[in-house]
């Protein structure tokens, strides 16, 4: 009997892994292809904008919702259709050729693809119910995903010169039919048996509210902040988000149970959560446009440099694990989230030096990656081992939800303080004669990276007695203001956490005591 769980355990690992490949891929494949898809759609810049963010809307806006039907109706069964789901939109992804379809889907393929991170996340937690082997497995979930962010423009750049951009997509058909079988073989159900009705108002009011400040975050720019529509959508996020609170105080039992947040080990490591994607999830978005269009090199070599950024975070975790159990998750988030800003740090003097190249960025990139394989594990590790595993539906959303929303943002605002520090840097070194209007429009340009309208604008200022080197050094400045950005950022996060962990690092029962005591009362 025992063999016979392990080896079920092993084909719930192996599914877990798959799947976690596939969103993993998903994330970090898809802009390297978006020239050939502008090329191909004939897409506009806007267009292939929403190609991105549609995923990440997609994910965040299912997020909760997806942890309380999984409680409720069991997570294989849940797990399992969102597998379905994410191999059939992302083959609807690879057939179309109109760009508006390929938004959908890529919606479509983002809400099975948070369905499918929410679900694994629980069902690992309720598989491995002892710690250490529950480490492991969430050590080996790490490497997954983490291989699958760290591959992903190798392999999309690769799939796209040996075959074809539809297998970018195509890809995931294939792995969704084994990663299937598997959950199949492996998975064993489970439920929370008190989770007699769904929380219907509670999943609806936070999916909306969610949803639209996604929506605020990633189209702010072209609506205009200040916009009567952007103010429109921000003020329903907020009655969105107040209907929430509401619906969940009157229901007796809620998708999203605040005592949770009393559990001081969940909430510590949950600041590792967000502090991971204020800085090197985000980055990882932006540092091929650097090694592309500041250093010069080609797709391949590109990618091959950003293997000493994302190496790290497949062999770290495991080691993460082990040091966690040995000096306890208080010490290892904060000081993992630590060494990525200061691998931050290290990147921007390496950027600024004399000669830059992938030599002068190697420590810092190592150090960040490092620091990165310290904190993930570990993070997922500790928020769904910190409460009842009754409820490690619920915990998993709240974990997963924290990671992609901070991830939303600080996408955007990466994006933000890029084009600022390009268009600071443009201000002081071209002719008075333009206006802040145009500043702003060159350094969109330049910040969207080694696209067409780059080349077409590296011409126009060549006309106007500007040079290449201006656009590389402009984009030398955006990418220290990022830099610095991931570094301070990420240490304030350190810092909150180790404050709401504690001294003691005394364990807690979470749930399982609230629980306990609300009945009692």
């Amino acid at each position: 009997m025992t063999s016979f769980h392990a080896d079920r355990n092993v084909l719930a690992l192996a599914a877990v892994c798959f799947a976690s490949l596939m969103v993993g891929l998903e994330i970090s494949s898809v802009p390297v292809i978006l020239p050939t898809l502008q090329r191909v759609m004939h897409a506009d810049f806007k267009q292939l904008q929403w190609i991105m963010n549609a995923y990440t809307i997609g994910c965040t806006t299912v997020l909760m919702g997806i942890g309380a039907l999984a409680d409720r109706y069991g997570r294989k069964r849940i797990s399992m259709i969102s597998i379905m789901a994410f191999g059939i939109t992302s083959l609807i992804c690879g057939l179309t050729r109109d760009a508006s379809v390929l938004i959908l889907a890529r919606f479509l393929q983002g809400m099975s693809g948070g369905a499918m991170l929410i679900c694994h996340v629980a069902v690992l937690s309720h598989q491995f119910q002892d710690e250490r082997e529950r480490g492991k497995a969430f050590g080996w979930w790490g490497i997954a995903f983490g291989a699958g962010l760290g591959f992903g423009p190798i392999i999309g750049g690769a799939i796209v010169a040996l075959f074809n951009w539809k297998w970018v997509f195509f890809i995931h058909v294939l792995i969704a039919v084994a990663t299937l079988f598997l959950a199949i073989r492996g998975v064993r159900e489970s439920k929370d048996p008190v989770a007699e009705r769904l929380d219907i108002a509670g999943i609806a009011t936070l999916s909306v509210s969610v949803f639209c400040v996604a929506y605020f975050i990633t189209q702010g720019p072209d609506l205009g902040f200040a916009s009567p529509t952007a103010l429109g959508i921000m003020g329903v996020a907020v009655m969105g988000f107040f209907a929430f609170l509401f619906a969940e105080k009157i229901n007796p039992r809620p998708m999203l149970d605040f005592s949770v947040f009393k559990v001081r080990r969940f909430s510590g490591a949950l600041c590792g959560s967000v502090g991971m994607n204020l800085s090197f999830w985000p980055f990882m978005i932006y540092l091929p446009i650097y090694f592309q269009s500041c250093l010069g090199y080609d797709v391949v070599s590109a990618g091959l440099s950003l293997l000493a950024y994302t190496l790290p975070t497949l062999v770290i975790p495991p080691l993460a694990e082990r040091l966690s159990l040995r000096y306890q998750p208080r010490i290892i988030i904060p000081s993992g989230m630590f060494t990525i800003g200061l691998g931050f740090l290290l990147m921007k003097f390496g950027a600024a030096s004399e000669n830059a190249s992938w030599l002068s960025m190697l420590p810092g990139a190592l150090l960040a990656g490092i620091g990165l394989g310290l904190t993930n594990t570990p993070v997922t590790n500790t928020t769904t081992g910190s409460v009842d595993s009754a409820r490690a539906g619920m915990a998993s959303s709240i974990d997963i939800s924290a990671r992609l929303i901070s991830l939303a943002i600080n996408i955007a605002v990466m994006g933000f303080l890029l084009q600022k520090g390009i268009q600071s840097y443009l201000k002081g070194v071209l002719p008075a004669a333009f206006d802040a209007a145009q500043l702003r429009s060159f350094s969109e340009l330049i910040a969207a990276g080694n696209s067409t309208s780059t080349h077409v604008l590296f011409k126009q200022l060549s006309s106007m007695g500007a040079t290449e080197a201006i656009v590389h050094g402009a984009l030398g400045q955006g990418f220290s203001v990022v830099m610095l950005y991931g570094a301070l950022s990420v240490w304030g996060l350190a810092l909150i956490s180790f404050v709401t962990f504690g001294s003691n690092g005394a364990r807690s029962d979470g749930l399982k005591n609230a629980d306990h005591q609300s009945a009692e009362t």
